[in-house]
């Protein structure tokens, strides 16, 4: 019997001792390469501007024209890169309205990550070790291939920023450079997508993959195929927002007022009375009291009624906002709006909405306007969307942490960098507190402390009403400071700059300003470097890490310390009340603090415990959305398809024979017509179609034994009809005519599976209670239903091919935008151009809609 190894750390040392170290191996093997890259760039400094730009443009022709020869130009281009950022040293150039000297070469240990990079991995590299200028090498390497490079961030700021920033290098390269924020025109989002390097945000690209797969016209397409993306912040992309799906959606009609009366009502519940709240996973549950206090307040007989079933969820929706969502920590109030607080970076997340009616909920609790419920256009979520490029790699201060889930979920690996210089700050152990206000008392006694030296303190807070707290006390003490939170997001990169200065004190929401580096004068570094405070230890090991990162750039000085208190979100749902009351037993005052190893592991043990909880929860929805992938990457293929057909008719006429296949196998069982069969409703649903279908055609049908048969049969009827009905088309609108019909069935029926798997997940959530795996119910419905959808699309089409009519109007331009909503659609029809229009019912439906307007 083999040794069975309970301790994860005791297996990794044993591995690591008979096998030896991954990743010194791998950095091991990189290290070789570098000499070869520095002695090359020797050999390029004795070249002229010209000549050396002169290699680029060589270089770019050479691998344009073979990209898999990539690798063996990686030296030489690493190289080139490395001499033109010298060349360039000392020039000034204008970045973010600022003069900004060039002052960087490529360290060793920034071409190392460079490599890293390269190879489609992650790298782990220290705040301050220069991640900007790391990227540079092989974004373009690869951009020299022709096909674009997209180097993604968390922020407008960042992504511009950087953008500005790099800009000379790559243009010395022969590269150019374009960069997508929010509000960019679709012109110009084309034109950044065309440049061979484009910078922007994950939201934005992202919400353009979407917007892509919705266009009508192939000239509305802005983003090119997906190719290599290099992601800055990797860690808060693909994970701290991976539980969050993007989606594009309009309003749906539902009414907003029950969300006022169940504001109204849910505080008249008592907690564990009538509902019950699980802090660890933020849910809110009505009990059964709850359940007949509700049916009490509402005057109903029973809620769990399918109607009522809706209304329990609403219901709930509300409880949680009432008991679970804080204002100015979970989300702000502003300009009459509610608007999400990025639980992460402290952020405000404009634009962005909470799902399910639970941002309607906290609008209606706050009494502001109800914005109603949306309907689901498009979603991906960021894994599957990053899943799509070709090569992915990514870099950050913070990954080791989350190594496990990058190499599940996205098949990446993470190196951790060698720094440029040793790590010179200290982390102290953990200051731990009977109470919270005992907690920022001592705080502020110690930034008083600190100040008077004239040591930079930051600050770190989880919140921006504990930041708004603690600045409020500081103040009381007479201490001069800056706050940064997402109230101050303007600001943000101009407070974080001057958060090394001598005597500055900055509180920062969690890792605001991340992205932008602190640095120290001398004088700043005689007084000990920077002192980095944090007011409570974060649900995950990364991010106290990232606050810890400030300190202590390239080989600076400076220390860490947390301040925990047994009132933390933390402590209490894990044990801090048994610790709270053996600090009592203790005599200590509320300021009292004390710093024992055994409980800062206490609270990393219980932080792995909410980690490992939530990459379960992203887990969980890729598990579910790996299914809806499978649909959408089909759906996508099949509109792409149709939208760059030179021959709309052949995609035509692929839907009648996949249709006519439907439709016999719908009626038919078996392989021949037997007392299952029905030709009936074969015959009806031709005649439905055909309005011309012969008298003579039930006689014929009935004649044949085979499915097979009776499909081409349908198929040649079909294309009998088509002959005819095509004919009323003017042949120089007919491809436009077809495509747009094709398109609009497409759409339509897509936008109602979306919601409909939407539906199913909610449904097959309950099966749990039935003894079965959820995942595996929703898996073989969903294939059941994505069938149905293929014989929805091909139906619809082929009834309304048959049945569109002309608008009498002289000429005809493009098919009708249809990106947003049916009044629109009303409103393209009936105008001036000349477009295809479906049923008389539905133009009278939709003159409808256009005159209650």
């Amino acid at each position: 019997m083999g040794v069975i190894f309970s301790n994860t750390n005791m297996v990794k040392k044993f591995i690591e001792q008979f096998l030896g170290n991954y990743n010194e191996k791998e950095i091991k093997k990189i290290r070789k390469i570098i000499p070869k890259i520095n002695a090359l760039e020797e050999e390029f400094q004795t070249l002229s501007d010209e000549e050396m730009k002169a290699k680029f443009l060589s270089w770019k022709e050479e691998l344009t024209a073979d990209p898999s020869r990539i690798e063996d130009y990686l030296i030489r281009v690493f190289a080139g890169v490395k001499n033109a950022a010298r060349r360039l040293s000392g020039q000034a150039f204008e970045v973010k309205g600022k003069t900004e000297t060039w002052n960087m070469v490529h360290y060793d240990v920034q071409l190392i990550g460079g490599i890293v990079l390269h190879q489609g991995k992650i790298a782990e590299m220290k705040t301050g070790e220069g991640k900007t200028l790391v990227c540079t090498a092989p974004v373009i390497l690869n951009a020299l291939t022709g096909k674009g490079v997209h180097v993604i961030t968390v922020n407008d700021y960042l992504a511009s920023r950087d953008a500005e920033w790099m800009k000379p290098l790559y243009e010395f390269c022969g590269l150019s450079v374009g960069v997508i924020v929010h509000g960019v025109e679709a012109a110009d989002r084309q034109a950044a997508y065309q440049a061979d390097i484009t910078y922007g945000t994950n939201n934005e690209f992202g919400f353009d993959y979407l917007r892509d797969n919705m266009a009508q016209n192939k000239a509305d397409l802005v983003q090119r195929a997906l190719h290599f993306a290099i992601v800055d912040e990797v860690d808060s992309i693909l994970i701290d927002e991976a539980r969050t799906p993007l989606i594009i959606s309009s309003p749906a009609e539902e009414s907003t007022d029950k969300y006022v009366q169940y504001s109204l009502l849910v505080p008249q519940l008592q907690e564990n009375d009538h509902y019950n709240v699980d802090e660890k996973t933020k849910v809110v549950t009505l009990n059964e009291e709850g359940v007949a206090k509700m049916e009490s307040l509402l005057g109903l007989s029973n809620l769990y009624t399918e109607a009522g079933f809706e209304e329990v969820h609403h219901i709930e929706q509300a409880l949680k906002a009432h008991v679970i969502f804080e204002r100015d920590r979970d989300y702000v109030v502003q300009d009459d709006q509610v608007v999400i607080v990025d639980e992460f970076t402290g952020r405000l997340m404009p634009g962005r909405r909470f799902s399910d009616g639970l941002h309607q909920a906290l609008e209606a609790k706050e009494r502001v306007e109800i914005q109603r419920e949306s309907k689901t256009l498009a979603t991906i979520t960021f894994q599957n969307y990053f899943r799509l490029y070709e090569k992915l790699s990514g870099m950050t201060g913070t990954a080791e942490t989350e190594a496990e889930e990058f190499a599940k979920i996205y098949a990446l690996d993470t190196l951790v960098i060698p720094t440029n210089k040793p790590i010179a700050r200290q982390d102290l152990t953990d200051k731990i507190f009977k109470n919270e206000k005992g907690k920022f008392l001592a705080l502020a006694q110690d930034v008083r402390e600190i100040h008077q030296t004239g040591q930079p303190v930051l600050i770190g807070t989880s919140s921006i009403e504990k930041s708004e707290a603690l600045s409020t006390l500081l103040h009381s003490e007479g201490i001069k400071h800056e706050v940064l939170n997402a109230k101050q997001h303007e600001r943000e990169a101009e407070i974080v700059s001057r958060a090394g200065e001598k005597g500055a004190v900055t509180i920062a929401t969690n890792m605001a300003g991340r992205g932008t580096d602190i640095k120290l004068t001398d004088e700043v570094l005689e007084l000990g470097g920077l002192a980095v405070l944090g007011t409570e230890r974060h649900e995950s090991r990364r991010i106290d890490n990232q606050l810890r990162g400030r300190s202590g750039r390239q080989g600076d000085a400076g220390f860490t310390q947390f301040y925990v208190s047994m009132r933390d979100e933390l402590m209490r749902r894990f044990g801090g009340d048994r610790m709270s009351g053996l600090m009592e037993s203790m005599g200590l005052n509320d300021t009292d603090a004390i710093e024992n190893k055994m409980i800062s592991k206490s609270v990393e043990n219980a932080q792995k415990k909410i980690e490992s909880f939530h990459f379960d929860a992203r887990k969980h929805v890729v598990q579910y959305d790996d299914v809806m992938n499978v649909h959408r990457e089909k759906m996508y293929d099949r509109r792409r398809r149709i939208l760059f057909s030179e021959t709309p008719e052949e995609e035509l006429i692929r839907v009648f024979t996949n249709f006519a296949q439907n439709l016999a196998e719908a009626h038919i069982p078996g392989e021949t017509v037997d007392a299952t069969a029905n030709l009936d409703e074969i015959f009806e649903t031709l005649r439905s179609i055909i309005p011309a279908f012969p008298d003579n055609g039930r006689a014929e049908l009935e004649n044949l034994s085979a499915r097979v048969d009776i499909a081409q049969f349908i198929e040649t009827q079909l294309l009998k009809a088509w002959e005819v009905k095509k004919e009323f088309f003017p042949a120089e609108q007919r491809d436009e005519i077809i495509r747009f019909v094709l398109l609009k069935s497409f759409d339509d029926l897509w936008l109602e599976h979306i919601n409909s798997m939407t539906s199913l997940k909610d449904r097959v959530a309950l099966s749990g209670y039935a003894q079965k795996d959820p995942i595996v119910e929703y898996r073989r419905e969903a294939f059941s239903m994505f069938k149905h959808l293929l014989f929805e699309i091909r139906s619809t089409a082929t009834n309304n091919i048959f049945r569109i009519e002309m608008v009498e109007t002289p000429t005809v331009s493009a098919a009708p935008e249809m990106h947003t909503n049916e009044n629109q659609i009303a409103e393209n029809l009936s105008g001036s151009t000349d477009v295809p229009n479906l049923t008389r019912a539905e133009r009278r439906r939709l003159e409808k809609a256009r005159n209650k307007q």
